[in-house]
């Protein structure tokens, strides 16, 4: 497969093209990808709000009944709960991975075995989560179908 990146006018809006024989399940999968870095979410650092593009976010957690994300330049507040992230997410790369966080599966780095049937996932920015032992089969099933797919 080749793949071809070209600069456009600063007036003309982005885009990806496709060029494919038929639309199989490869074409599909990018078409996935594609749509899954698009979008933001509201946030709030101190008195100020902040639109956090959904492709910056490493993870989303919920501490003490506050709900917080975590990006790639700095973390934020929101008033939105972790099941409505969750759901909001459910098409992108987002998975939940314990009772408190939900987890942007492409910002892992490496994962390996922690104790009591866990898993710790190092993000690309040096930090480390945990994945509890309740979620590390639909975690494999995750990976497994963007793996297949």
């Amino acid at each position: 497969m080749e793949i071809r990146v070209k600069k456009i006018d600063g007036e003309i809006r982005e885009y990806v093209e496709i060029g494919c024989r038929e639309e199989g399940s490869k074409v599909r999968a990018i078409v996935r990808f594609v749509k899954g870095l698009d979008g933001s979410v509201s946030g709030s650092k101190g008195d100020k709000i902040y639109e956090i593009p959904i492709v910056d976010i490493f993870y989303i957690e919920s501490v003490d009944n506050k709900t917080f994300i975590y990006s790639s330049k700095d973390n934020y507040e929101t008033s939105l709960k972790l099941y409505e992230f969750e759901d909001l997410l459910k098409e992108k790369s987002f998975l939940r991975i314990s009772k408190s966080v939900i987890l942007n599966v492409m910002k892992v780095d490496s994962i390996r075995p922690a104790l009591n049937g866990r898993f710790m996932c190092k993000l690309t920015n040096g930090e480390n989560v945990i994945i509890s032992r309740k979620y590390v089969s639909e975690f494999k099933d995750f990976i497994r179908k963007k793996v297949n797919s």
